[in-house]
């Protein structure tokens, strides 16, 4: 486990004592510098995009340093210019917190340059310097056949917006130069120190190892929710995208229309051709699928599986929506070794009754696609829209209807659960394995499967919890999880469901005590306001904690020794509903869970998209 996966456990259970924490060798002023790069750390862990973790970045490296303004910039390597991404504090005149256009050449950066040199011989990280508005010469050893200009114009330009001095710390990521943090204060405040710059550069390195987290979590979640071979959209995202599409349906009469696809032919050209080819076919109708949502503004084009695809629209007028799918069919004919798309319709524009549930939107969009396969129709069917004499009612929506045991004659399904579930992707993999990217195999896997299976809400935020702590402590070989709530606007946590797997025997406990302290409901309630960082992990963070690791905290490792575990790892978010937290504990059998804290806060995300509700009380 790293020093950062520690700094993140900072998490108690109300011990009854803890040992006392001896104060650092530093001083005070060395612990609040520490803790202000945990905190840092925090932040950054705690952000879902890559501009919402340089935000954070800035904002605390400004507190950090006491600067007045910060900012931070990326190296754009195809223009060949510095891009600033974010402004903090107090901004000049022109100077925007979010700024679209405002960049530099790096030409007028020869300090970029001369820094990674001594990187790549010496292998230290390269340093900060500090450059004053009355100095031009920045306060580092080093120099560069451009230094003096570059210095002076830096110079000039603190004085053109009232600032004494700066601070500049590259940012390398991956080996490579990838920007800069630059913090300035005030005419009239101190000027910064070398041992500013020392601490800069340490803050920088901690932007580096943020935005290389921030990275990692974007990929989880391109593979949660986008389909490999095609890159478009998978079923998840879709599920996740109508229930708020429909949402808005209900609440101001928005139009929805889904557009249901059957590639057909795939079966022959696999077995004439060979899958590759296939794959290739699949690939081919992906791009016109994608050319097809283009042109209708508020869409998302995804394959749900194998050969069938779909095109959700939110906002257009149903005979737009129908148009577009005309061309979709003839492009599709086109393809080589293509034999068209089977394409079905379904829009809340057109007459097919009351639409409150996505199931019934897909059921009617499917129907109509089925009709269009038995007909081997070239164009789209359109629920609602009968063809010839004698269909009244809509014959799509009498059998999308006749199909759905749950089904209602206002629209409504007869029982909470989902109504039906098309093809699901069924687990595959080892039965234990600490491997990250089997871990979002099996759970997302699990939550298509069992959310269906066990009648799970698509609304009910616990239960859907409840399948991946269960699916990943199965897979971890872990001795339970629990799941802990904070309402909105609350700073107090509960745990509102658990599971124990198997008995573990504390070093004071009986085993008996042990079992019953498991076994029951926890009675705690945790203030977050004494807790930053489990408020932090709350908020959308993770973090990992091993039994016996040097920096852990007191409270944090009496809490696992008394329970006989021996680590544990969690992940946390928000939704509508409140916060959630989300911990799986470990024994000597568990498999390491250090390494997967970063899946689980995906997972954990993916969890919470959507509509949300509150545990029952």
């Amino acid at each position: 486990m790293t020093d950062r996966d520690r700094d993140c456990d900072d998490r108690t259970r109300q011990p009854a004592a803890a040992a006392p924490v001896p104060a650092p060798v530093g001083g005070p002023a060395t612990d609040a510098r520490l803790t202000a790069v945990v905190e840092l750390a925090q932040d950054m862990a705690g952000a879902l995009t890559p501009l919402e973790a340089v935000r954070a970045a800035a904002a605390r490296a400004t507190e950090a340093l006491g600067a007045t303004m910060a900012a931070v910039s990326v190296w754009d390597r195809e223009s060949g210019r510095l891009r600033v991404l974010v402004n903090h504090g107090a901004l000049s005149p022109g100077e925007e917190e979010l700024p679209e256009n405002e960049s530099y050449p790096v030409a007028d950066f020869p300090e970029i340059v001369t820094y990674l040199e001594e990187r790549w011989s010496t292998g230290r990280l390269p340093r900060a310097w500090v450059q004053t508005a009355d100095n031009t010469q920045p306060h580092t050893g080093h120099t560069h056949p451009t230094a003096g200009a570059y210095c002076q114009e830096r110079a000039a330009a603190l004085r053109r917006r009232g600032r004494a001095c700066c601070v500049v710390a590259p940012i390398v990521l991956h080996g490579q130069a990838w920007g800069e943090l630059y913090l300035a204060r005030s005419a009239g405040t101190a000027e910064f120190t070398e041992a500013d710059a020392d601490y800069a550069t340490l803050l920088a390195a901690q932007i580096s190892a943020g935005l290389a987290q921030t990275e990692r979590l974007a990929d989880l979640r391109k593979l949660a929710f986008s389909d490999p071979l095609t890159g478009l959209a998978n079923r998840r995202a879709v599920d996740a995208r109508l229930e708020s599409a429909l949402a808005a349906h209900n609440r101001d009469n928005t139009v929805v229309s889904l557009v249901v696809c059957d590639v057909n032919g795939l079966k022959r050209v696999n077995d004439q051709l060979g899958h590759e080819m296939g794959d290739r076919l699949l690939e081919r109708f992906a791009h016109q699928l994608s050319l097809a949502a283009a042109k209708l503004p508020g869409s998302l084009a995804a394959r749900l599986g194998g050969d069938e695809f779909c095109l959700l629209v939110e906002g257009q007028k149903a005979d737009e929506v129908v148009a577009v799918a005309e061309e979709l069919c003839a492009r599709a004919l086109a393809l080589a070794e293509g034999e068209g798309v089977a394409c079905g319709v379904a829009s809340t524009g057109d007459s097919i009754g009351p639409v409150t549930t996505p199931d019934r939107l897909f059921r009617l969009a499917d129907a109509a696609q089925y009709r269009a396969k038995a007909a081997r129709a070239a164009h789209p069917v359109v629920a609602g829209r009968s063809h010839g004499p004698g269909f009244a009612p809509d014959p799509t929506v009498l059998l999308a209807d006749a199909a759905d045991p749950h089904h209602r004659a206002d629209g409504r399904p007869r029982s909470g659960g989902r109504a039906g579930a098309g093809d699901r992707r069924r687990f595959r993999g080892a039965a234990h394995s600490a491997d990250p990217g089997q871990l979002l195999t099996a759970v997302l896997a699990a939550l298509d499967r069992q959310g269906v299976a066990r009648g799970v809400h698509p609304a009910d935020t616990i239960g859907k919890l409840a399948i991946v702590a269960e699916t990943s402590a199965r897979l971890l070989d872990a001795v339970g999880w629990w799941i802990s709530y904070v309402p909105p606007g609350s700073q107090l946590m509960r745990t509102a469901r658990h599971a124990v797997y198997r008995m573990t025997r504390g070093p004071s406990s009986t085993r008996a005590e042990t079992q019953r302290a498991q076994i029951e409901a926890p009675d705690a309630v945790f203030d977050l306001r004494h807790y930053p960082l489990t408020r932090s992990a709350v908020g959308g963070g993770a973090f990992a904690l091993r039994a016996g690791a040097a920096g852990n905290d007191p409270a944090e490792e009496a809490m696992l020794v008394v329970s006989g575990y021996r680590g544990m790892v969690a992940a946390g978010g928000q939704n509508a509903a409140g916060g959630w937290l989300l911990e799986l504990f470990a024994d000597d059998a568990t498999l390491p869970l250090g390494q997967v804290a970063a899946a689980l806060r995906a997972l954990v995300a993916v969890a919470l998209a959507g509509p949300a509700s509150p545990p029952e009380s």
